[in-house]
């Protein structure tokens, strides 16, 4: 009996152009994505195309692959025009253009992107490059200045549409779709279809093959994700653990706000963690400084908020670490698609607390996968770990041989010392710069009912008026106009009908508070104390004292004269 099996197709079976074919397997790639797979073909035959995926799923050389194959490079002018929402993505997709065009002769490629110099862009655009990616805003600059022309135009390529929706260039992306001459081919890739996107795919597409691929299919399939449940006021500990206990070559921790990035990154820094923080706010030299030293690892973690690590794509990061939760599934999956990509594994480590738990619903759904519980590395794992560091060191230092220290040992054991001491000894010095291990800040334990001391029930205090008092309840607050008053008086009553003006001047005082409960004593100075709890105000006056007296308090407390007024009588 014989078995037949079925080849997985490679990208010699999809009609790439032989140059564009060999720069594919000097790369190392051999079998093509399932975006490519259904992406390369139609591009291929000049389709317009609507391509739904997200990051990491090799979508960068699903439509750079066949749009190479294409151009034709005796033509000195801008053929593709590839527009991204941010600067590194955009640089990203001009290198991939670069990486894969290696072997075509002529070829140019232009990267506009702003914080870069005007002159290296106009030079490039002056030699007739023939592909050029840019962010809408420096293409909008060009296209005002006369420097880029899209007349000979035969694609248009938007990478990340939603994302340039959301933040606020889609008036820079009608003109340029508008500009673009109608026989050009047209290819749209965006994580999701808001209704403004699917106007634009409506009014300017024609009849464009869309293509799906789900994230289960693509980023998240390649990486492990773990969730830790830590609140917020251990995070840092946590952290810190996580980051000596894993196996991190490189790390992205994100965090919701510039403010957190930079004090996430001293905390760090002073916990002897090689870190750097990427910020919006960053100009564009720092910021590619800051990526290429996370690139050539002298940076082993970078703190970064979701707009500035956009796009970034660094092969040594390992681990993805959510310490803020994002605002939605496609932030979250974008920010785990740093890790995992191009056919490598990632672990993508997130931090929920107690109250946020909910959000890990969809979260789940987002990617189609369970995020299985993680525990914080307790201290017992935090010294084995040390342990078996420090041991693989002095394993590598015996095999590399310390000759020149062995007159120093002997020495030593010649005066009398054990030898097991002495290397306690020298291991105690060699470990002395060990940071201490920090205390992780224990869990809010839920309230309970709180046992007497005794052993016995303890007494309920009573809640009612006091002996010879009478209570009159006041159903008033906000939306009777009740203002928010303190105050503080003694109040002389012995029979009095009313209070006096001192008192009632008292009553403009601004002070946080909703509700007051006071006790009127005959002959005696009250202080009116501002209880926590809101809604009601409550009056105990005494029997002899009328009703109408306690309305007239209250008149002049700021209350209206229509209010409602319970009286409860002392048993």
């Amino acid at each position: 009996m014989t078995s037949t099996s079925v080849a997985s197709p490679s990208f010699g079976d999809l009609a790439l152009l032989p140059a564009v074919l060999s720069a594919v397997e000097t790369l190392g790639y051999e079998i093509p994505s399932p975006i490519q797979m259904q992406t390369i073909p139609a591009l291929l035959e000049g389709r317009d195309m609507l391509g739904q995926a997200q990051t990491g799923t090799g979508k960068t050389a699903a439509f750079a692959l066949p749009i190479l194959s294409r151009l034709e490079l005796t033509r000195r002018e801008p053929q593709v025009l590839v527009m991204a929402p941010t600067r590194e993505l955009a640089q990203q997709v001009a290198m991939s253009f670069s990486k894969y065009g290696q072997n075509l002769k002529g070829l140019e490629v232009a990267t506009l992107c702003g914080g870069q110099e005007y002159r290296e862009q106009l030079g490039a655009l002056k030699r007739g490059a023939q592909v050029v990616v840019g962010t809408p805003g420096r293409i909008i600059d060009h296209l005002d200045r006369g420097s880029l022309k899209l007349d000979g135009l035969s694609a248009l390529v938007l990478d990340e549409a939603d994302e340039m929706l959301r933040m606020g260039f889609i008036d820079d992306v009608k003109r340029v779709v508008a500009d673009t001459p109608k026989d050009a081919q047209r290819v749209f890739f965006s994580a999701t279809l808001p209704t403004e996107i699917e106007r634009i795919v409506n009014r300017y597409l024609v009849d464009p093959v869309k293509v799906a691929i789900e994230a289960s299919a693509g980023t998240a399939a390649s990486i492990d994700q773990r969730l830790v449940r830590v609140e917020g006021g251990a995070k840092l500990e946590a952290l810190s653990r996580i980051l000596e206990v894993e196996p991190v070559d490189g790390a992205i921790v994100f965090v919701r706000t510039r403010a957190a990035c930079t004090t996430l990154m001293e905390q760090l820094s002073a916990r002897g963690v090689n870190v750097a923080s990427l910020s919006g706010d960053l100009d564009q030299s720092l910021r590619e400084r800051t990526i290429t030293r996370l690139k050539r690892g002298k940076v082993d973690v970078l703190i970064a908020t979701d707009v500035a690590a956009r796009g970034l794509d660094v092969s040594r990061i390992t681990h993805v670490i959510n310490y803020d939760l994002p605002q939605d599934s496609e932030a979250y999956t974008h920010r785990i698609g740093r890790t995992g990509r191009a056919g490598r594994t990632g672990i993508a480590i997130t931090f929920v607390g107690s109250r946020e738990m909910r959000k890990v619903r969809w979260m789940e759904q987002a990617t189609g996968q369970h995020m299985a519980d993680m525990p914080i590395p307790d201290e017992a794992a935090i010294r084995a770990h040390r342990d078996d560091a420090f041991f693989l060191r002095t394993q590598g230092a015996l095999t590399a041989g310390a000759e020149e220290q062995r007159a120093l040992i002997e020495r030593l054991v010649a005066e009398g010392h054990d030898p097991i001491e002495l290397a306690c000894a020298f291991a105690a010095m060699a470990r002395a710069d060990e940071a201490p291990i920090g205390r992780m800040q224990p869990p809010r334990k839920e309230r309970t009912e709180r046992e007497p001391r005794d052993g016995k029930p303890a007494a309920r205090r009573e809640r009612g008026p006091s002996e010879g008092m009478t209570r009159y309840r006041v159903a008033v607050g906000h939306k009777d106009g009740v203002k928010r008053v303190s105050w503080s008086a003694p109040w002389p009553m012995k029979g009095a009908s009313k209070a006096p003006a001192s008192v009632a001047s008292t009553f403009a005082t601004p002070s946080p508070w909703w509700s007051c409960r006071a006790r009127c004593r005959p002959a005696s100075s009250t202080r009116w104390p501002v209880p926590r709890s809101p809604v009601v105000r409550w009056k105990s006056v005494k029997t002899p004292v009328p009703l109408p007296s306690v309305l007239r308090v209250a008149v002049r407390m700021g209350m209206p004269r229509s209010v409602a007024v319970t009286r409860r009588k002392s048993p």
